[in-house]
């Protein structure tokens, strides 16, 4: 079973959407698991502090290295060998290839951080890994922690029905993908392009293949440089 733990001081946003579709049934079917921990739970006096001001000074909370490192050590054992990986906006881009490396080991372990972020001394004790989903700030970690959850679970096997729709897909290949189209061949006066529909397979595919790139010059021209 692939294994999820989660710390955060929300847990009830967990599971959330990954309860729901193809992350849920897989919950269902026991091909993994998810667990938040509610970081508060070791907090500190009457109202279970977890933060404190800057040192240096400065706006905002952070998040204290004591508390977070006992909520870590209380559930994780010493040979845990699963990443752990913090949501963050200075992280590395998760990228697909790094996805396929995640999925392709026993889990993860996520932990979502609020306020100005997590004291720094825990993150190097604790050999958190930072990573993140994009060039943009959220209220905290744990969208981000779903969005990195969802991208692991739906490549698990058994979890899409065919193998193949989680190999023919953006980012895979280097590329974003081509366009897909269906029933009704005619809409608004749009056609379905012609080579779709002539059953020459080769000519299909580089058609695909054409559109493919074409597509990633025009939006993503980064990726093709690299």
């Amino acid at each position: 079973m692939w294994r999820a733990d989660v710390f955060t001081l929300f847990p009830a946003m967990f599971p959330g959407p990954l309860g729901l579709s193809l992350s849920g049934e897989g919950l269902a079917k026991g091909i993994w698991s998810l667990e938040p921990h509610d970081i508060r739970d070791h907090g500190l006096g009457r109202h279970r502090a977890v933060d404190d001001t800057p040192a240096g000074g400065g706006a905002g909370m952070v998040m204290r290295a004591d508390v977070m490192a006992a909520s870590l050590d209380a559930v994780l054992a010493p040979d845990d060998m699963r990443p752990r990986l913090l949501t963050s906006p200075r992280g590395k881009p998760l990228t697909q290839g790094r996805v396929r490396e995640l999925v392709a080991g026993p889990g993860v372990v996520v932990v979502c951080t609020r306020f100005e972020g997590l004291d720094e001394r825990v993150i190097e004790a604790r050999g958190l890994e930072e990573v993140s989903i994009g060039d943009y700030i959220l209220s905290g970690g744990e969208i981000a922690a779903i969005t990195l959850l969802d991208a692991c679970v739906r490549l698990l096997p058994g979890i899409m029905g065919k193998a193949l729709s989680g190999e023919d897909e953006s980012f895979e290949g280097g590329l974003l993908e081509y366009p897909h189209y269906t029933r009704p061949r005619d809409f608004e006066g749009r056609a379905i392009p012609e080579v779709l529909v002539n059953g020459d397979h080769k000519k299909i595919a580089a058609w695909r293949e054409a559109e493919a790139l074409r597509i990633t010059e025009e939006r993503r021209p980064d990726l093709r440089r690299r």
